[in-house]
């Protein structure tokens, strides 16, 4: 055969026996990763009775696709406004599990004398449950409805937040070789910064392209475009510093808030499966039974930790959460298990050269193990807490039934809730949208404009009209940080009445937003003039009076503030209008 079709026969091989292997496993009633898993170990070099696949780089690189659009599909399927309303007691049980976790897992990686950065890769996989295997489980056993489930999958949503924000974390240690406190802050900061900027202009300017490009849209160009944009993403997130990874679920999560969403999350399923079985076949691949059998002690460690440990710590941390002992356990002992971002952050540690080989089959394992113990661990919650029950002495359990770890705040509380929930987040929003035009226009178009116009023009000049298009840009942005909205105003006008101390909060805010926008301004000043820095100060905060009763820039500020809002309900407002016919 020609060496061009090495991939081809590869590919076919590896899609044929994925099909015979997930119609047994379907018909065992197991999940089809597990099917796939078992396909590439049968297919690969650690096991000779059947053909194996010749060219594995190429498989790899298919695999590397698979992730990708496995965590688009994933972003499509997550919700922002979903993560909102998770509540703190999800929460709180979400981030206390993660850490606890982590911290049980590195110490076990630390006990089987493994390296402190495998130990530190290790905690990131075994803290974080699979979706698709709980979802399975839960199907198989008529529980999807249970209110215990509907708590499950909150914390789930949360997990998988964690692990985007884990697997850039973890990248950022395994390149520096390092653990710093202060690089580590940098990075979730740069992180943050870049999710709420993708999310602002992705949501101001992709729904409205759709809505205008309608009807020239069909099946095949929706998912083209879909297509392209996701890997437009992850180029652009490569490019800042990010993973791959998180530029496909960042995509996801922009296009799951448009009304195409539902549209375009059909078209991609056939394209998410394919790619997604050439993964975990690739990750089947990987399993070598001798390395099994030289670390089984390393399994078993491994797997009590995921099955028993993480049961019980799941169920202590949606205790301390506030919920009653049969509903934690209920949940806990459903969270027992790894899944896919267990491959996906052990993919990671090989490729960064970070972890050795060996660790890689481990995983795998375990996965398998707890896929299968699945089920019977959450048939054991109701008979595990039953046993507690009985044996908890009465004074004990009856403050557990009372326990909330969230109680019911005042008036004023409340209050200030709305207030973190409306105002900061607008302020940071638009935050974000400020820094990012300025380093637009210092990094690229002052020194555009300095090269193209030097020659015609003096400096001061070019300089003025830099200063000029910055600040018109910039304009509706200072001003979103000055002004409040009017839900946050009526907040404002209750909290003002009942304390003086209230009174003293809100002027304190309102000063430093107008403070804020002031150094924004500054700093654009300061990049063209070099005036004292007094003069500078008085400049820029005229002009940030000027810009508050400026109708021109009320004006733009209220259309980019309405477009925002008008794409960020559509989906919400279709599905109404459906509902209502």
């Amino acid at each position: 055969m020609p060496e061009d079709l090495h991939l081809v026969s590869d590919l076919a091989l590896i899609f044929i026996s994925a099909g015979i292997i997930t119609i047994i496993f379907k018909l065992l009633k197991q999940p089809l990763v597990l099917g796939y898993i078992v396909a590439g170990f049968l297919v690969g070099p650690h096991f000779n009775l059947l053909p194996t696949v010749v060219d594995e780089a190429m498989v790899s690189e298919w695999s590397e696709i698979g992730i990708i659009f496995l965590m688009f599909a994933l972003g499509l399927e997550f919700s922002f406004k979903k993560l909102l309303k998770v509540g703190t007691t999800g929460l709180i049980a979400a981030l206390a599990e993660i850490m606890m976790m982590f911290a049980i897992s590195f110490i076990a990686g630390y006990l089987l004398q493994w390296t402190i950065m495998e130990s530190v890769f290790l905690g990131g996989m075994l803290a974080m449950s699979s979706t698709a295997i709980i979802i399975k489980a839960f199907d198989d056993l008529g529980l999807k409805k249970e209110k215990f489930a509907e708590l499950t999958m909150a914390i789930l949503v949360l997990q998988d937040i964690m692990a985007i924000l884990m697997m850039v974390l973890l990248s950022t240690v395994a390149v520096s070789k390092d653990v710093d406190g202060w690089g580590i802050l940098l990075c979730v900061l740069k992180l943050a910064f870049f999710i709420v900027l993708w999310f602002v202009v992705g949501i101001s300017v992709i729904p409205t392209f759709f809505r205008r490009a309608k009807k020239y849209i069909n099946h095949e160009t929706l998912l083209i475009i879909s297509v392209g944009l996701c890997f437009g993403m992850v180029v652009f997130a490569n490019a800042v510093g990010f993973s791959s990874a998180l530029g496909a679920f960042v995509m996801g999560s922009i296009l799951s808030e448009t009304v195409e969403a539902e549209h375009i999350e059909k078209l991609l399923k056939s394209v998410k499966d394919l790619f997604g079985a050439i993964f975990f076949v690739s990750v089947g691949m990987m399993v070598d039974p001798q390395v099994l059998v030289q670390y089984w002690p390393s399994v078993l460690v491994l797997t009590f930790v995921v099955v028993v440990l993480k049961s019980i710590v799941s169920s202590f941390c949606v205790l301390i959460a506030g919920e009653s002992l049969q509903r934690s356990c209920q949940v806990g002992f459903s969270l027992a298990q790894i899944g896919e971002f267990a491959f996906i952050i052990a993919a990671l540690g090989v490729s960064l050269g970070v972890m050795r080989d060996f660790i890689y089959p481990i995983i795998v394992a375990v996965a398998v193990i707890s896929t299968f113990t699945t089920p019977y661990c959450i048939r054991m919650a109701n008979p595990v807490y039953n046993k507690l029950d009985r044996r908890i002495p009465p004074r004990i359990k009856a403050r557990l039934d009372e326990y909330s770890l969230v109680s019911n705040g005042g008036k004023s509380g409340r209050g200030w809730q709305q207030v973190i929930s409306t105002s900061l987040a607008r302020t940071i929003v638009f935050l974000v949208c400020g820094i990012s035009v300025i380093l637009l226009s210092f990094n690229y178009m002052y020194p555009f404009t300095l090269e193209k116009l030097k020659d015609n023009l003096p400096e001061i000049v070019i300089n003025i009209i830099n200063c000029l298009v910055t600040l018109l840009v910039l304009s509706p942005f200072l001003l979103g940080l000055i002004r409040h909205g009017a839900r946050t105003q009526a907040i404002y006008s209750k909290l003002w009445s009942e304390s003086n101390l209230n009174r003293v909060v809100i002027v304190a805010w309102t000063l430093m937003r107008i403070f804020i926008a002031c150094d924004f301004v500054l700093l654009v000043l300061s990049k063209s003039f070099r005036f004292s820095w007094w003069v500078l100060l008085i400049i820029a905060l005229a002009i940030v009076i000027f810009f508050s009763f400026s109708r021109r820039v009320l004006r733009r500020y209220v259309r980019l503030e309405e477009n925002f809002m008008h794409n960020l309900n559509a989906k919400e407002r279709e599905e109404a209008g459906s509902e209502a016919q």
